[in-house]
This record gives structure tokens, C-alpha cells and sequence, in this order.
């Protein structure tokens, strides 16, 4: 079983942290990962760099921009990557855009990511029904969990047809707009957070965007069976060394 599944179906709430490849420094991606891990954290994505980031804030487009200033391509992320299961052992996912997939090669970048012990990828821009129609089959001859995000302006029967055809867990984006640290959730969140769960999804929902510390973290996981850190921990990383990174993960639980 993929390791992002035998982690969705343990007891216990999931925190999952995001951070861009090769940001603050080129050669800090794994050692981020193994900072991560002995943490405590359950689940890590690691943000491929894009030019044109859509879905992301000012923080995390920021981390991008140094990260391919810093020299970050997708071949030098699985070079970086090629013995993480040596020493990782908790789920692996690639957060990016399906342009620089494009560019590899949708079945080979596939195929590297199994190599490599990658275990799920996250495309905000590759629509459910390209996906389901061109490359499901792809993903899962390597084994591959493809996250689906939805968000409050997702319909029910879209949110009904992504968890018909998803076998990981589906990306709750807490509200309209992009990536971005808040302090706190308002009622419309916490009504669309409500709406969602009385859907009794077959799939586990996480919940991402806007979280950003102890509350935020806490609020979410009422509703869902985990949440996802992104610009706040950047931010924290912009500031602190990676030594640091165990005091931010005890901040958030």
C-alpha cells in the first residue's frame, strides 16, 4: 500500500508541512526532509519551483523565484532526492504545475518519481477530467496517489465526481484565492469546512491555505482529517536556520 494511504487510515490527525525545493539555499531540500521528519511531522510536500506559480501567494512565489535563482530544475530535485528512502520513511509528496511535468515527460517524470520514493503528486492547474481521461493509468502503474484540490466555489457534483476517482486524500482549500498564512478562520470557512464533512466523502479530506499556527491548525482538524502548513513555515525558514525547524513544528502541535 502507498505509504500516503497506510498514513490516512492511522489513528491520529496528519500535519503536513509544505516547502519549495531548493529554497532558502540550493542544497537544503533534504536536509529540510530530515529536519521534518524527526520533528514529528506526518506528511511532506516538496514544492517543484515554476515561474509562473498561479495558486501561490506572495510568500511561497517568492521561495520559487530564489529557488530557480538558486539553480532548482525538476532533474536536479530527483538527483537531490535519489536516496531519501535511505534515511525518510514518511510520506513524500511533489507539489508543482503540470507545464515543467509537461516538459519532462508526463510518464517519465512519473516513473522518476517512483524511483526516487515519491509517493503522491499535487497539480493544481491539471484539471480532474484531463487527468481521469489521459493520465490516471499513468499514475497508477507507478504507484502514485494525485491529490485533487476543491475549494468553496466547487460544486457538489464536481466535489462528488473528484472523490469518486481519487485514492489518496482531496486538498480542502479553506477559502477562494491563493496561498497564504491567516490567523485565524472566519464563519464562512467554518460553514464550508461543516458543509463538506456532512458530505460523508469516501476520501479523507486535509485541509490547506491559511494555516499558519497552533489555532488555525487546531480549528481545521476538527473538520478534516489533517491540515497543511505552507508560507508560514517558508517564512519561518526565511528567518531560522533548519536547526530551528523542530521549534516551528512545537509551536503548531
Amino acid at each position: 500500500m502507498n505509504r500516503i494511504n497506510q498514513r490516512l487510515y492511522k489513528d491520529g490527525k496528519i500535519l503536513s508541512i509544505y516547502f519549495t525545493a531548493g529554497f532558502p539555499k540550493l542544497e537544503d531540500t533534504v536536509s529540510i526532509i530530515k529536519n521534518l521528519e524527526r520533528s514529528g511531522v506526518d506528511m511532506i510536500e516538496i514544492g517543484l519551483p515554476f515561474s509562473d506559480p498561479l495558486a501561490d501567494g506572495p510568500t511561497i512565489q517568492q521561495s520559487s523565484t530564489q529557488a530557480l535563482k538558486n539553480g532548482m530544475t525538476t532533474e536536479f530535485l530527483f538527483s537531490q532526492l535519489k536516496d531519501i528512502r535511505k534515511s525518510v520513511n514518511i510520506p513524500l509528496l511533489i507539489m508543482g504545475y503540470f507545464n515543467p511535468i509537461m516538459q519532462y515527460g508526463v510518464e517519465e517524470f512519473c516513473n522518476k518519481c517512483f524511483e526516487t520514493g515519491i509517493d503522491g503528486l499535487i497539480i493544481p492547474d491539471l484539471p480532474v477530467d484531463v487527468y481521469h481521461e489521459k493520465y490516471q493509468t499513468i499514475f497508477k502503474k507507478y504507484n502514485l496517489v494525485n491529490v485533487f484540490l476543491i475549494t468553496p466555489q466547487t460544486s457538489v457534483e464536481r466535489i462528488r465526481f473528484i472523490d469518486s476517482i481519487s485514492d489518496g486524500f482531496i486538498y480542502m482549500v479553506s477559502s477562494a484565492g491563493t496561498t497564504g498564512a491567516k490567523d485565524s478562520f472566519g464563519e464562512s470557512q467554518k460553514d464550508y469546512f461543516k458543509k463538506i464533512a456532512k458530505m460523508n466523502l469516501r476520501s479523507p479530506q486535509i485541509i490547506g491555505f491559511g494555516i499558519s499556527n497552533k489555532k488555525t491548525f487546531q480549528f481545521a482538524i476538527q473538520y478534516a482529517k489533517g491540515a497543511i502548513i505552507g508560507s508560514a513555515f517558508i517564512k519561518f525558514l526565511n528567518e531560522n536556520s533548519i536547526g530551528d525547524i523542530k521549534n516551528f513544528i512545537n509551536s503548531i502541535r
